[in-house]
């Protein structure tokens, strides 16, 4: 069966024999994706003729009950999202992260359009702004609702959250979305159209999808369009490169994949709550979506003095993880997503161990409860020691997959210099009470990241932890992790907004711009 794609308001297959999608577990066919056939500049003519008149006739209220809407339908209905992701190799748990966290997002999105956008559809920023003396003049800066379309291109890792967290606040900000999911996992995300489809929440032309290739999509945008991209480094600079971006300036945000770093300070010894809750997040960052997570912790840092007590409690933890197919009694870890992926992180382990060794775990060994490990794409959970820091590897390579490096430090200049080194990061945590440790490494550290979590016996009770997005907090990173920014609450619906100085008189401005 080839997919079908949700474009112009239907239901539509690509020909061809397409892209052949296994399951991650069993290796069987699921599906076969292909977009050939599909009248591309029919779909940004519809977004832009259709979805957008729709969407800007709407005010910020109106918005947002489409957005409660929204996450309603998807929650009666998650039960089917949850089966299909154990497809792709994802545990109950590793579903619920993606499925739920989703509809999370969507919900606080529908609040935060309703609480905090004005009843209108124009932001007016700050007060009006004298220009003149005689008060005859002045200008008052407005957000309003650009004439494209949002473009977004999502990872394989998040079918559901990574569409939903891009959809709002384009949604909100009066922008339709055309969404390009990663072809290992594009059913799950059509699978969550179609809920939307069949429950009849979305305006007209509000959403479509794209399965398979966008062939020469990026030639049909322009300056009212924005691009979000989550995905590799290597995609984000080809994209950056585009001519739609350096010569027609569509607007480009960028998520991409980072090593994302965890400290243990040196306060944190055994025996104490902190040395606890640094092993169990690491752990936890590991092998939740077996580790393909754009946050997951990659390396961890620990004090030299104390790196042999944190690589035995971790063993420790790690030899019980049982690896197997998603749904069996006791799994508490399933499948990379294709064996594809699978290679790619063994290659990537192999690069990370000519600069150490492993302690836990082979990457080409593992024991699978209910499946076939050869079959499936399984991978045990491997955890590698650094001995020499100043080897580049554990700064330039990531393995996305269940894998982390712990890697020493003498001192906190000596930290922060090796934490500079992964050229930005999407997330990074540290893990003491010393509150001046953490300000030193917050402060030395915040240049590098898009988030930081500072992680100990007080707020350990209502942490969301260290690799969890939330709507409210930016989510992006500097340099290597793309550069750009997304949610943020209302800043990702301002990012899809254009700003605009309007000077007249200041009477005139208060009967434009007075009740919006």
């Amino acid at each position: 069966m080839v997919l079908e794609s949700f474009v112009e308001g239907r239901w539509k297959a690509g020909v061809g024999d397409g892209q052949v999608v296994r399951d991650a577990v069993t290796g069987d066919e699921v599906v076969r994706v292909s977009s050939d056939g599909l009248d591309l500049e029919g779909v940004a003519r519809y977004a832009r003729q259709v979805g957008g008149p729709t969407l800007r006739a709407m005010n910020f209220g109106q918005r947002a009950a489409v957005l409660k809407q929204v996450a309603a339908a998807l929650d009666a209905r998650k039960d089917e999202l949850y089966l299909l992701s154990a497809r792709a190799g994802s545990t109950r748990r590793d579903a619920t992260v993606d499925v739920d966290g989703g509809i999370g997002t969507t919900s606080v999105y529908a609040s935060l359009g309703r609480k905090g956008l004005p009843v209108g559809s124009v932001v007016v920023e700050d007060s009006q702004e004298p220009l003149g003396k005689g008060g005859t003049f002045a200008a008052q800066h407005v957000l309003t609702s650009p004439h494209g379309l949002a473009l977004q291109i999502n990872a394989f890792n998040f079918p559901v959250w990574g569409m939903l967290e891009k959809l709002a606040p384009a949604l909100l900000a009066g922008v339709p979305t055309v969404v390009k999911p990663a072809t290992q996992t594009a059913y799950i995300t059509a699978h969550a159209v179609r809920i939307l489809d069949e429950a009849e929440v979305l305006p007209e032309g509000a959403l479509q999808l794209i399965n398979g290739s966008l062939g020469d999509f990026l030639d049909l945008l322009g300056g009212q369009d924005h691009v979000g991209f989550t995905g590799s480094a290597s995609t984000a600079e080809l994209l950056r490169g585009d001519p739609a971006v350096t010569a027609r300036s569509v607007r480009f945000n960028a998520e991409a994949d980072s090593l994302n770093c965890s400290v243990l300070g040196p306060d944190a010894v055994p025996g104490t709550p902190e040395f606890d809750l640094f092993v169990t997040e690491l752990v936890r960052e590991m092998t939740v979506k077996a580790g393909q997570k754009c946050t997951a912790i990659r390396r961890a840092f620990v004090p030299a003095a104390g790196r042999s007590d944190v690589a035995e409690a971790l063993v420790d933890r790690l030899s019980k993880i049982v690896v197997g197919a998603p749904g069996v009694e006791g799994v508490t870890m399933g499948a990379l997503v294709s064996t594809g992926q699978r290679d790619d992180v063994r290659r990537a382990v192999d690069s990370l161990a000519a600069a150490g060794r492993i302690v836990s775990g082979d990457p080409r060994r593992v024991e699978v409860v209910g499946a076939d490990a050869e079959v499936g794409a399984f991978m045990a959970p491997v955890l590698l020691e650094v001995i020499d820091s100043a080897r580049p590897e554990p700064h330039e390579i990531e393995a996305f997959g269940p894998v982390s490096t712990l890697l020493p430090y003498d001192d906190t200049a000596g930290l922060l210099d090796q934490i500079a080194r992964g050229e930005g990061s999407l997330a990074g945590s540290v893990v003491t009470h010393d509150r001046g440790f953490a300000r030193d490494v917050v402060l030395g550290a915040a240049p590098y990241h898009g988030r930081l979590l500072v992680l100990d016996r007080d707020d350990a009770g209502e942490s969301t932890g260290h690799g969890t997005p939330m709507p409210q907090l930016v989510h992006g990173g500097p340099g290597r992790a793309g550069g750009g920014e997304e949610e943020g609450g209302l800043r990702a619906v301002y990012g899809h907004l254009q700003r605009t100085a309007v000077q007249a008189g200041p009477d005139l401005l208060g009967e434009l711009f007075g009740d919006k």
